[in-house]
């Protein structure tokens, strides 16, 4: 049965007439017609929705939280929000907007990455949202980045403070636990490519890291079902070894999918060593890119109004894997970027969708 958790059976993906924005999904033009209402001029107001999508959002688990990596994007008109608006207009009002959206329960906070948030900048984020949404917030790139890197990301020199238990718990958990509070579900340290020199000592990482995870505060006595996860960026992690550093520390393994890493198949045994546990998620990069192809997507795929590389098949391994953690009572907290498939917001209706017909079997 165990293995039946981590999508070993795997349901058969879509026959190949599904349409290209996913199964039952709005063409973008579709989700333009819906966004007849008009709203005062410097507010953000939510689309229609359909009754497809409020049924589906019905058929979900409490315990799934989906959503999408940010919210700023412009070209989610008639998706998420109606009308015409800046990436900064959506930075101050797109969340509470988003919120309402009944398939997103959750969302990564990405800036963190690269500058530390303060506590009330998180206690707004909080107060934008229902009490049931929860946060996935990366650690800042201070901490879990082994190089200080320029501007173009090319390392430079040897990053001090690379995985400091004292900034950790400083720069990253105490201010989140304090902003966010119960909100706070997954707070992801994604451990970035390690130059081969520290591959090659990957024990002495190991026990670096073990000091840091133990030093950090508990999540549970404000935040319930809040979880720390390490997602990292080289295969060479994906040990026995490091699943025991985690499994010691109370943290988890986040499923990173990305072309740098194996397919998500290769990374289950990482859930297993783990089991009984939440699952954390990240789709962060169609492998149609290639390890280094972030910029390309980012060519392709903006405005992000559209699907542009469906990937059925990680979507169903994905919802298999979704469907045996929530059916045994564990949170799942999974967060798509628009460079999965093109536009975060279908993705997340595809991965929903399969989730449905898997559970209706």
């Amino acid at each position: 049965m165990q293995d039946d958790l981590f999508g070993d059976t795997l349901p058969k993906p879509p026959p190949a007439d599904v349409p290209a924005n996913g199964p039952s999904a709005p063409s973008p033009t579709q989700g333009a017609e819906s966004t007849a209402r008009r709203t005062r001029s410097g507010t953000v107001a939510s689309v229609v929705l359909d009754d497809a999508l409020e049924a589906l959002a019905a058929t979900l688990p409490r315990q799934l939280r989906l959503g999408t990596s940010s919210w700023t994007y412009p070209g989610w008109k008639g998706l998420v929000w109606e009308g015409e608006h800046s990436d900064t207009q959506l930075s101050k009002q797109g969340l509470a907007v988003y919120a309402q959206h009944p398939l997103m329960r959750t969302v990564s906070i990405d800036r963190s990455f690269y500058r530390p948030l303060t506590v009330s900048q998180y206690e707004r984020y909080a107060s934008q949202v229902p009490d049931d949404f929860r946060f996935v917030v990366k650690a800042p790139s201070v901490v879990t980045d082994a190089l200080v890197r320029s501007e173009d990301g090319r390392g430079r020199q040897p990053n001090p403070a690379f995985l400091s238990p004292e900034l950790a718990r400083s720069e990253c958990v105490e201010p989140a636990l304090q902003g966010l509070g119960h909100k706070l579900g997954a707070l992801v340290f994604q451990l970035s490519p390690l130059p081969l020199a520290q591959l090659d000592r990957m024990p002495a990482l190991l026990d670096r890291l073990r000091t840091m995870l133990l030093a950090l505060p508990p999540l549970a006595p404000l935040a319930p079902d809040g979880v720390i996860a390490l997602e990292v960026r080289d295969p060479e992690w994906l040990t026995p070894d490091f699943a025991a550093v985690l499994r010691e520390a109370g943290a988890t393994y986040c499923l990173g999918l990305h072309a740098k890493m194996p397919p998500l198949h290769d990374q289950l045994p990482m859930l297993r060593a783990l089991w009984p546990g939440p699952l954390v998620c990240r789709w962060n990069l169609n492998p149609v890119h290639g390890p280094y192809g972030y910029e390309e997507a980012e060519r392709m795929y903006e405005p992000y109004d559209r699907l542009h590389h469906p990937d059925l098949d990680t979507r169903a391994a994905l919802a298999a894997v979704i469907a045996g953690i929530t059916g045994r009572g564990q949170n799942a907290f999974v967060t798509i970027s628009n460079h999965a498939e093109g536009c975060a917001p279908l993705t997340v209706r595809g991965v929903a969708e399969e989730f449905a017909r898997l559970a209706a079997r």
